[in-house]
């Protein structure tokens, strides 16, 4: 019990950083994600053949071998980031590949239909996709995405191996201090339980209210 009162201050700026790179890699992958998922349904061949290999690529690299690549890699180009940055931009680039095909599969489930019928009354193409496509897709997006954002906090944790003291990393050197490992790690895993089990209700909740079909 005194480890983890001493432990308490230095997990929770811990936190801190690890809501923080969280919130930002949530935000840009969504951003990124719907552009690019646009991109690979409605675009012409050479961007949907770029973000497909995107996507694919991406998505069959190992978090931690990004996260590398990105730090050690793109020094060797000229472009030196500092720890944090390389993070966050690592984790971006694998929830985009994610978002990616979230909104493919959202967008697709909408019959064909819909957008003709836009087409038909005369909405121009960005006018179809804002009124008649995403707000019907958005049902079908939410859930999946919110139970990715688990993913994105549990993926945090391994910008730790930068020397980013996040939660993880706190963890670590409170142990170094107090030589408690367990009670301080089942205390860490509480903590990330404790968001992610937040948004998997928040998830479960959405896809109650959205379904289609009711029992």
């Amino acid at each position: 019990m005194a480890a983890i009162l001493y432990a308490l201050p230095f997990l929770l700026k811990g936190l801190l950083i690890t809501l923080w790179v969280s919130a930002i890699v949530v935000a840009l992958s969504l951003c990124i994600g719907i552009v690019f998922g646009v991109g690979l349904i409605y675009g012409p061949w050479p961007v949907k053949l770029v973000v497909r290999f995107f996507s694919d690529c991406i998505r069959g690299i190992p978090i931690l071998v990004l996260i590398f690549i990105v730090y050690y890699g793109f020094p060797a180009l000229g472009l030196h980031i500092v720890a944090f940055w390389a993070g966050v931009v690592a984790l971006t680039l694998f929830k985009s590949a994610q978002v990616v095909e979230y909104v493919r599969g959202a967008v697709l489930s909408i019959p064909k239909g819909q957008m003709e019928a836009g087409m038909s009354i005369g909405l121009t193409f960005v006018q179809r996709l804002r009124y008649v496509i995403f707000p019907q897709a958005t049902r079908r997006f939410l859930p999946p995405w919110i139970n990715g954002v688990t993913d994105a906090v549990k993926g945090s944790a391994l910008i730790s191996l930068l020397g980013i003291v996040d939660l993880m990393q706190s963890i670590n050197e409170v142990i170094g201090r107090t030589y408690e490992a367990m009670p301080l790690y089942l205390l860490g895993a509480f903590i990330y339980f404790a968001i992610n089990y937040s948004l998997s209700s928040l998830s479960r909740r959405m896809e109650r209210r959205y379904s289609y079909i009711r029992d």
